[in-house]
């Protein structure tokens, strides 16, 4: 059996990343891997992160899980620890993605990660897949979600990379301006990848 192809689907809040990631998840020969799901996977109740973390900051498990809240004060307190809790964080990450790549069935395996261009993770991608749109689109689909204030829209801004730059690493682009737009090039994209990597 051929190996499966790869794509590292990413791009920066607000940008459709999810949505497009759903497109995707449509087709029958198309498995995704979530690195925010993975992560609240490894945060849960019997999690592999909860012992370490738990070593690191006992204050921050609550009922046998990593409270989000909790390393977030526990963070706030001192920047630093935001790269100790990242060295735990990181390697439980990469287990699971291996894990993943090593039992699908599928042909075609997605990799939704948003920090995908900012952390370069080891595995190796056969496509770099970026959505994108206009950054006024961007700004009132981020403003819209609960909670967001104009700050908090600027501090994640600023732990990404530029749109403009993340759309010159990528391989192909998505715009993601309407639905029916973003669901039409994944479903080409895939289709090219049909032809020329299972012919």
């Amino acid at each position: 059996m051929k190996k499966p192809f790869l794509i590292g689907l990413t791009g920066s809040i607000g940008m459709g990343k999810s949505t497009t990631a759903n497109f995707f998840d449509l087709h029958s020969d198309v498995e995704i891997w979530d690195a925010d799901a993975a992560v609240h996977a490894i945060y849960a109740a019997g999690g592999t992160g909860v012992e370490p973390i738990k070593r690191l900051c006992p204050d921050c498990i609550i009922d046998g899980a990593v409270s989000r809240p909790q390393l977030k004060v526990w963070i706030g307190q001192n920047s630093s620890r935001i790269r100790k809790l990242e060295n735990i964080v990181h390697p439980l990450v990469a287990d699971h993605r291996a894990k993943f790549v090593a039992t699908a069935k599928k042909g075609i395996l997605v990799f939704d990660i948003p920090l995908l261009l900012e952390s370069s993770p080891e595995t190796p991608f056969d496509l770099i897949v970026v959505v994108s749109t206009q950054a006024e689109e961007q700004r009132r689909r981020v403003m819209e979600r609960r909670g967001m204030t104009e700050d908090l829209f600027s501090l994640l801004l600023a732990r990404q990379m530029p749109d403009e730059e993340k759309r010159a690493r990528a391989d192909v682009i998505i715009a993601t301006d309407t639905l029916d737009e973003t669901q039409a090039q994944v479903d080409q994209l895939l289709n090219c990848i049909r032809e020329d990597y299972y012919a």
